[in-house]
C-alpha cells in the first residue's frame, strides 16, 4: 500500500481531504492500494443521504465555528477535530463487503499490535470494550472503492455530544442513553501521542509514498468547489405528503418520504444513514415511481434483494417499514 502526502505542512478544510480522495481514486494510476490520513478544524460531516437538520445542531456548530460539510458516502454523522485522526483508504477491489471488512480488519490488527484488544462489529465500527472508536463509510468511483473514517484518539467530548443529533431510536439500538456512552478515546487505551500513534499507523499499513505536487493540488482544489456548494451541502428534499422513519436491523436509519397521488407513488426519496453500494435512482426510487401505494404495489416493482442499491436491504424490512411503522404524522395528498 502506498501513502499519499501533500506537500507542505498546513491544515485544510475538511472538503479538500474529500476531494483528494477522489483525485487519488481517479488520477493516481498505480496497482497498489493508497492510503492517507488527516486532522481538521472542528468540523461534523454527515452521510450522502442525510438530512441535516435531523443529525446535526446546525445552531450550535455556527455558535461555536464547527465548520459542516456533507460527503459522498453513506453512513451516519461524525464529528472530527485535531484529536481525532481521519484516515482514507482506496483500492481497486469493486466488491463492498470484502473492501470494507479486510480495510476494517487492517484497523484491528493495527491496534492489536498497540496493545489495544478492539473488535470489528456490525455493520462499520471498531470497538473497545464495547464501545465505538471507529466508523467508517464507502463509495464507489468507477474502478476504484473509498472507504474513509474515524480514529478518535482525543477528541472534545463536549463539541461531539452537542453538534450531532442522532434520532432517539438510533440510540436505543445500540442499547446507550447518550453520544458520550457510545464512544472510547484511545488516548485512554495508549501512551503514545497522536503523532507517533500515525507514524506506527503508516508503518504498519504502508510500503512506499507518493508526494503530490502543486499541480495535483490544484486539481484537487476545483474537484473541492463541489463540497463547498450549499445545494451539495445542504441537499433539495422536495415536499412530501408521506413520511415514514425507523431503523432496518443491519441496514440502517431510514426516512422514507412519499407524494401519493391517486393511490400511486408520485416522488419519492429515501433519506438516512445507510450504505449505498449502487444507483438507487435507477434500482430503486425509479421503479417505485408510479406504483400503487400498497405493500403489493411496492412487491410488484421491486426485487426481493435490493443489496446491489443499498448493502444488506431487502424488500421486505423496506416494506414493513413503508406500510406497517405507525409512530410518524402521515398526510396524503390525492
Amino acid at each position: 500500500m502506498k501513502y499519499i502526502t501533500l506537500p507542505g505542512s498546513q491544515t485544510r478544510r475538511l472538503s479538500f481531504y474529500l476531494a483528494m480522495e477522489e483525485y487519488a481514486a481517479r488520477h493516481i494510476e498505480v496497482a497498489d492500494d493508497l492510503f492517507f490520513m488527516w486532522r481538521v478544524r472542528p468540523s461534523v460531516i454527515f452521510g450522502r443521504n442525510q438530512v441535516i437538520e435531523t443529525e446535526v445542531n446546525t445552531a450550535y456548530c455556527r455558535a461555536h465555528g464547527i465548520e459542516m460539510y456533507r460527503r459522498k458516502s453513506g453512513g451516519g454523522c461524525v464529528y472530527a477535530d485535531m484529536g481525532n485522526v481521519m484516515l482514507s483508504y482506496i483500492t481497486r477491489d469493486e466488491n463492498v463487503n470484502l473492501t470494507f471488512n479486510r480495510y476494517i480488519n487492517l484497523l484491528v490488527l493495527v491496534l492489536y499490535k498497540l496493545g489495544v484488544e478492539a473488535q470489528a462489529t456490525g455493520r462499520n465500527d471498531v470497538l473497545i470494550d464495547g464501545r465505538k472508536v471507529s466508523g467508517n463509510a464507502f463509495y464507489h468511483i468507477p474502478g476504484r472503492s473509498i472507504v474513509h473514517g474515524t480514529m478518535l484518539f482525543d477528541t472534545d467530548m463536549a463539541h461531539i455530544t452537542a453538534a450531532i443529533t442522532p434520532p432517539d431510536m438510533k440510540l436505543e439500538s445500540k442499547g446507550v442513553k447518550s453520544v458520550r456512552q457510545h464512544i472510547a478515546l484511545l488516548k485512554d487505551h495508549l501512551d503514545i501521542s497522536i503523532d507517533d500513534f500515525q507514524a506506527f499507523v503508516r508503518q504498519q499499513l504502508c510500503d512506499g509514498e507518493i508526494v503530490l505536487d502543486e499541480q495535483a493540488v490544484s486539481e484537487i482544489a476545483a474537484i473541492e468547489q463541489e463540497y463547498l456548494s450549499d445545494e451539495f451541502i445542504y441537499g433539495h428534499n422536495p415536499r412530501y405528503g408521506v413520511r415514514r422513519t425507523g431503523r432496518i436491523e443491519g441496514v440502517g436509519q431510514f426516512d422514507v418520504r412519499a407524494e401519493v397521488r391517486g393511490g400511486r407513488i408520485a416522488a419519492i426519496n429515501l433519506l438516512g444513514d445507510y450504505f449505498q453500494t449502487g444507483d438507487i435512482d435507477a434500482g430503486i426510487i425509479g421503479r417505485l415511481k408510479g406504483a400503487p401505494f400498497t405493500p403489493d404495489g411496492v412487491r410488484g416493482v421491486l426485487p426481493e434483494d435490493l443489496s446491489d442499491y443499498i448493502l444488506h436491504l431487502r424488500r421486505e424490512p423496506l416494506i414493513r417499514l413503508i406500510f406497517d411503522t405507525p409512530t410518524t404524522d402521515i398526510v396524503t395528498t390525492t
